[in-house]
């Protein structure tokens, strides 16, 4: 992979963050995170839904009429996600139901559309997968530390999938006794946004010189 190809993978993981640097998706971002597995089934939804809506955006973007070009992105991203939403249903009902509501608002979540309109509606098929790739798995791996956070300190836990004997709760003994509550509500999860965020300004700027 050349490196200007390397470069558009890689901004969605740093540079161009969505949840860090960009503040996009906030709302799944904090209602989603109070288990790390709650935060990998919206990741990998995300970024099921954001790779083939920028690849269908991409492939019709000189056959949709500018006219309409927002309402027809917003019906290719709404089949996708009805695809994740049934496959979940029926594959993981529990981590449909504790998604809830949040599910269905990937078909209006600012990154999908932002980039379907930023970025695949100018670009090759190629560099949209790359750019859906990067900004995905940004969002997931944000998802994932935020959860991963708030579940250790705040119940003493880590929720994983569930396989054989294993339940898919690792207990983490002293955490687990007195653990700090308040990262579980939702004042805890914006306290918690408000640091990380102040840690990755911290850090670009540091890196920049």
């Amino acid at each position: 992979m050349s490196d200007s190809k390397l470069s558009i993978v890689s901004k969605g993981l740093f540079k161009e963050n969505p949840v860090f640097i960009l503040m996009l998706g906030l709302c799944p971002t904090l209602g989603v995170t109070t288990q790390v597995i709650n935060a990998l089934g919206m990741g990998l939804g995300v970024i099921f839904v954001l790779v083939f809506s920028n690849i269908f955006v991409s492939l019709l973007k000189n056959i949709i009429p500018s006219s309409v070009r927002i309402p027809s992105y917003i019906v290719i991203i709404a089949a996708f996600v009805t695809i994740v939403e049934m496959v979940m249903h029926a594959y993981a009902p529990s981590i449909y139901k504790s998604l809830g509501i949040f599910l269905p608002l990937i078909v209006v979540n600012c990154i999908i559309l932002g980039r379907a309109e930023a970025f695949a509606n100018k670009n090759t098929l190629y560099d949209s997968f790359l750019d859906a790739i990067g900004m995905g798995v940004g969002f997931t791996l944000a998802l994932i530390l935020i959860s991963l956070i708030r579940e250790v300190f705040g119940s003493g836990t880590i929720t994983l999938f569930a396989l054989g004997n294993f339940d898919g709760v690792i207990q983490i003994p002293l955490l687990y006794t007195y653990p700090v509550r308040i990262l579980t509500l939702a004042s805890g999860a914006l306290l918690l946004m408000g640091y990380l965020k102040g840690f990755f300004e911290w850090f670009s700027k540091r890196k920049r010189g």
